[in-house]
């Protein structure tokens, strides 16, 4: 009993983002993996609250960067799949397996590139995650990007770092599509052009310069670059989503933010920066306000999913399952064909032990890629939930 009591207070202490009561208990503790009812180890619970401090004492104490909890989830592909790339970096150094996937077969690198994060693909690139594994669904990092992302600056960005390290273009997923035929029929022009290495460069000089500096760690001196350009060429759009990047790797976000509205005031209908907003919102844990930017894009571009998928995601992170089914709904009524969008419905039903209701949502993907072996395992785990319950 005692050491339960024990490993609580590591737990809780972590909860609490108190790095002192951390270090108290740290003396004492003996097991440094001992989990929450959610199979969350303390470091686990420090890497999703976005607490370096904490990971970086946890891991000096010799916590375990590899330990699943019982979504199959680690630390380490945690860090990579929101974005938190200081605490990424820092598991790689303590022996995290870079190679390691999670329920959907993916590694850290596919749900960064899938969720806009660049600085965090260039991470999960530089630690030597591999750049075209290909998860359970038949996607790549890469076909992910495409997929899932906008074609617009950012995912633009991750296309050409991805590319640039040797990502395949012509990699097929299950259904025999390439990532060039997916930027060719979503209209991704710029994407296009990187994949098919017919992009003509136009960048301005300063954006050029600000990257290299960037490269190598110096988002500092990137700015001022930027900032100058900007004092000089005006209101140029990709010089303002390249500042505010720049910016929101530093942390400085709200910084980032005055340069993203600034981009909407110059070019109401480049819905992308709301995109870019509700990013900085998430990585400052202001979950309203994030939800609220998703929103605003999704009401100006109702043609277009783009916003409400990543909405359903960030919902999902939030555990608000509920909202999060009600997004996928929509979606779904949209995209009937999408046998991803029934997948991750049918898992938030799952999380909130509507099991009957999962299994009915998993076999419409089923019916629609009879041939992956993911859906119909997610469909034995409800089957056997349901019979339990």
């Amino acid at each position: 009993m005692e050491a339960n009591i024990k490993e609580t207070s590591l737990i809780h202490a972590v909860r609490l983002g108190d790095h002192e009561l951390i270090a108290e208990q740290l003396k004492q503790e003996s097991n440094l993996e001992a989990m929450d009812d959610m199979g969350r180890t303390a470091l686990m619970i420090a890497v999703q609250q976005n607490d370096v401090d904490a990971v970086t004492q946890l891991l000096l104490a010799g916590s375990d960067p590899n330990n699943r909890d019982h979504t199959e989830l680690t630390p380490f592909i945690c860090a990579g799949a929101n974005g938190f790339s200081t605490s990424l970096k820092l598991m790689a150094a303590a022996g995290a397996d870079i190679t390691s996937v999670n329920r959907f077969g993916g590694t850290a690198l596919l749900p960064a590139a899938e969720k806009g994060y660049l600085q965090t693909v260039e991470m999960c690139l530089n630690v030597g995650v591999p750049v075209n594994h290909v998860n359970h669904l038949g996607w790549s990092a890469l076909l992910e990007a495409v997929i899932l992302g906008d074609g617009g600056k950012l995912y633009a960005d991750i296309v050409q770092t991805l590319h640039d390290a040797g990502a395949s273009a012509q990699l097929e997923d299950l259904d025999g599509k390439s990532a060039v035929f997916y930027a060719d029929a979503q209209k991704q022009d710029r994407v296009l052009g990187i994949l098919t290495d017919t992009l003509e460069d136009r960048q301005h000089p300063a954006i050029r310069e600000a990257k290299e500096l960037s490269c190598e760690g110096n988002y500092h001196a990137a700015s001022e670059v930027l900032e100058h350009a900007l004092e000089t060429a005006g209101d140029n759009l990709d010089l303002l989503y390249n500042a505010g990047y720049n910016l929101s790797a530093q942390e400085r976000y709200e910084e980032a933010l005055e340069r993203y509205r600034q981009a909407l005031a110059v070019e109401p209908e480049a819905l992308e920066f709301y995109f870019y907003i509700a990013g900085c919102y998430r990585l400052m844990n202001e979950k309203e306000a994030a939800l609220s930017e998703f929103d605003k894009g999704a009401a100006l571009s109702l043609e277009n999913s783009f916003f409400l998928y990543h909405k359903s995601n960030y919902l999902r992170e939030l555990g608000m399952h509920e909202e999060a089914i009600d997004v996928m709904a929509t979606l779904v009524n949209r995209h009937p064909s999408r046998y991803d969008f029934w997948f991750h419905k049918a898992n938030s039903l799952c999380s909130l032990g509507r099991h009957e209701d999962a299994i009915a949502a998993i076999d419409y993907a089923i019916n629609l890629q009879p041939d992956n072996p993911l859906y119909q395992k997610h469909k034995e785990q409800s089957m056997i939930l349901l019979e339990r319950h």
